[in-house]
């Protein structure tokens, strides 16, 4: 069982598809993980969340990990039928956050598809202020995933929340305090931002973390560019990739960040497939010495 001390303010976890979680956890609980992240899709329209919530608080039993934050993933400001199942899930979401214990639901922002990202902010404004209020009664906060999906500023399909800039428009929208991020390193540095200034400028908006790095290979940059047919960047399990942790999970600490970090994985190009899980596990590994290793009480005065 875990016993959480002052080192737990952070937890080091991984994501798990929402769906096969009961089954899921109670295989990878031996490794070490303090929490999970749930996530969701809108092919998971109509799962009957109270009833997994049960399911998934009897596997976890006694162990001391927490469910971190329920994620559902689509485009909830699209108007096709995969986009109005994802913002009822949404709300879905939002109502069973507490049977699972978690206090952060993540997703991303949507976007009005194929149009410059600030033409999305009165859809944003339309969607997003109800559930703001929704999460407001619930005692919990919305944090937005900064994955591109693919899209820039000016086209794409999913997601509007990516870039800093989209972020002011944001929150500027909806001036809630209950709306925050999903951060991670990996996405700004293949957009070749620096994540730790954006850090220290942002860190009072990070509600969860993904724990997933990126590598970037200058040499290539610098011969073919970006826009090339060389690969100039991969996402990466932490503890492969170019992100010093030390320094992030320091300057969250500083921050006055409490919450987890929950390893993304699927996506490293090497430590895939049979070695998934030992990429994670090294990954999990790896964070908590970042973290600074085992707890050690200070002696008695």
């Amino acid at each position: 069982m875990l016993v959480p001390t002052p080192q737990h303010d952070i937890r080091i976890g991984t994501l798990v598809p929402g769906r096969v979680a009961p089954s899921y956890i109670p295989q990878i609980l031996p490794h070490g993980f303090e929490s999970f992240s749930l996530t969701f899709g809108p092919d998971d329209y109509g799962i009957d969340l109270k009833a997994l919530a049960g399911e998934v608080r009897s596997a976890l039993a006694d162990s001391g990990v927490v469910i971190s934050s329920l994620g559902v993933y689509g485009n909830p400001l699209g108007d096709e039928e995969r986009d109005r199942k994802t913002l009822d899930l949404l709300r879905a979401a939002l109502e069973a956050a507490p049977l699972f214990g978690a206090t952060v639901v993540a997703g991303f922002a949507g976007r009005v598809r194929e149009r410059p990202i600030p033409e999305s902010i009165p859809r944003f404004r339309e969607v997003w202020a109800p559930l703001a209020e929704q999460a407001e009664q619930k005692g919990l906060r919305i944090a937005f995933e900064n994955c591109s999906m693919g899209g820039d500023w000016n086209r794409g399909d999913w997601n509007i929340a990516h870039n800093p800039d989209a972020w002011t428009l944001m929150f500027d929208a909806v001036p809630s305090p209950v709306l925050g991020l999903q951060w991670e390193p990996c996405h700004q540095m293949v957009a070749l931002i620096d994540p730790m200034p954006q850090l220290r400028k942002w860190g009072k908006r990070i509600f969860h973390l993904h724990g997933k790095d990126a590598t970037i290979r200058w040499d290539v940059i610098r011969e073919h560019g970006i826009a090339g047919g060389v690969p100039f960047a991969f996402h990466r399990t932490p503890g492969f990739g170019d992100s010093n942790w030390t320094q992030i999970i320091s300057e969250l600490r500083l921050q006055g960040f409490r919450g987890s970090i929950d390893i993304e994985g699927w996506h490293d190009p090497v430590y895939r497939g049979e070695l998934e899980m030992t990429g994670q596990v090294h990954a999990l590994n790896y964070l908590k010495q970042c973290r600074g290793g085992a707890y050690v009480p200070n002696p008695a005065a």
